[in-house]
């Protein structure tokens, strides 16, 4: 008999209550209770309720095949507690924590085995037979992209397939050493959702995300080079800084960032998009990571403050200068047009009327750049490097046009839309290829 309640670790789910639903319906059938009417007739309306729900997960995260199995996965794979976490990263772990990890992966195998077509004969139906041979119509997901929806599926038939617990077991802990566990584990970026309800701060993943890639971005070796080695010295647990990339407008260095988290993922990177107005939030969101295998860029794009907005004064708090030194695994990016972040007037060197010590004001706005320990500069390209960019990025989207033509094409393009940057070339080659 499959008992829930016996779990040590793997309970109290966060998408759970189908499960439960499901296991009582199961523990009716074993039980031969359903030959009573009454509860039959109960059993069976919470079983259609069951299978609409199946359906609807379906449909939001893009599973196939046996849903049933997927849901199941789709628990296992996002449930953190003392197992998984610590074998995210790292694999296999040592102590009496793998007993007890046995003992739950042991009733969720009897889940797995339990044969759900068999209640369709129960209840006159075929409903069964369907979800567990489920097509979708539709690949794409609302809340999973499809790589992560391919590599849950995948671990379903793994798992569906397993001939011991032991086989099972090992499968979870190979799933988590790879992907890691949780929406930290299966995303890359994440952004940040104040809940006025409880005044709570939450990390809500971002599904969709553009897979820039390092080579896709021409030119700028030097800035790239700088952003490499700091970023590869934080992934291996070398002494690392925070970064300030800044310069004119267009010049790669969001793209960058996003290139870097691609790059890097695999390696137990992830980024948190913050903004200013959240910065607040940010021990919160400190507090919710530290502990965790992975190493987190925290993202500020665009980062600027005018004189008036003082959200820098606890940013500066957070990096560097609080009670509580920045955990090892953290570290702030930011991108700005601005090379000194914080809007700077003659007021502040000239005006003696207001404050005394005016040099304090300007030292203290020229304090928070200092605390990022890298600074790369990213500037506009001269009108011959402007034009290899074209080239090499009109070479990857196979434009065949006669280059002379191309590159006037490219300079009367820049003249009107922006002038000499990376993203004007870009537009012009999305230009071209909207034309084909």
């Amino acid at each position: 008999m499959i008992n829930l309640n016996e779990c040590i670790l793997y309970r109290n789910f966060e998408h759970g209550e189908l499960l439960d639903q499901m296991v009582s319906i199961i523990h009716a059938y074993e039980s031969k209770e359903l030959s009573d009417a009454a509860l039959l007739e109960e059993k069976r309306t919470l079983y259609y309720n069951c299978m609409n729900q199946l359906v609807e997960m379906a449909g939001a995260y893009g599973f196939s095949d046996n849903l049933w199995h997927d849901y199941l996965t789709f628990l296992l794979v996002n449930h953190e507690n003392a197992f998984s976490t610590a074998s995210e990263i790292r694999g296999t772990v040592d102590g009496t924590i793998n007993e007890l990890a046995k003992h739950d992966f042991e009733i969720f195998k009897q889940l797995y085995d339990f044969d759900l077509e068999v209640l369709d004969s129960v209840f006159s139906t075929g409903c069964a037979a369907l979800l567990c041979h489920y097509k979708n119509i539709d690949g794409n997901s609302k809340m999973f992209n499809k790589r992560i929806r391919d590599r849950i599926c995948t671990l379903s038939d793994r798992l569906s397939e397993s001939v011991s617990t032991e086989e099972f077991m090992d499968d979870m802990v190979q799933f988590y050493k790879d992907f890691g566990v949780g929406k930290l584990g299966l995303h890359k970026a994440f952004r940040l959702e104040h809940r006025t309800s409880d005044d709570t701060v939450r990390i809500v993943p971002i599904t969709r995300i553009a897979h820039v890639q390092l080579d896709d971005l021409v030119g700028y070796e030097i800035p790239k080079k700088k952003l490499i080695d700091n970023t590869e010295a934080f992934i291996n647990g070398k002494r690392a800084n925070n970064c300030l990339l800044f310069g004119d407008a267009g010049t790669g260095k969001s793209s960058s960032i996003k290139a870097i988290l691609n790059q890097y993922y695999d390696q137990g990177l992830r980024i948190i998009e913050v903004y200013k107005h959240q910065f607040k939030d940010l021990n919160d969101v400190i507090a919710q990571i530290k502990n965790r295998n992975y190493k987190f860029i925290i993202y500020m794009d665009d980062l600027s403050f005018e004189e008036f907005e003082i959200e820098y004064k606890y940013l500066k708090a957070v990096i560097e200068g609080g009670l509580e030194k920045k955990p090892n695994n953290i570290l702030i990016y930011a991108t700005s047009n601005r090379r000194h972040l914080i809007r700077e007037t003659f007021k502040d060197k000239s005006d003696r009327d207001e404050e005394l010590h005016t040099n304090d004001t300007v030292q203290e706005k020229l304090s928070l750049v200092s605390r990022f320990g890298v600074t790369i500069y990213f500037g506009s390209p001269e009108k011959k490097e402007f034009q290899n960019i074209v080239l090499a990025l009109a070479k990857k989207n196979n434009i065949e046009m006669d280059e002379n033509e191309l590159l006037l094409k490219a300079n009367a393009w820049e003249l009107q839309h922006g002038g000499l940057s990376g993203r004007t070339a870009q537009q012009f080659i999305d230009y071209l290829l909207g034309q084909q």
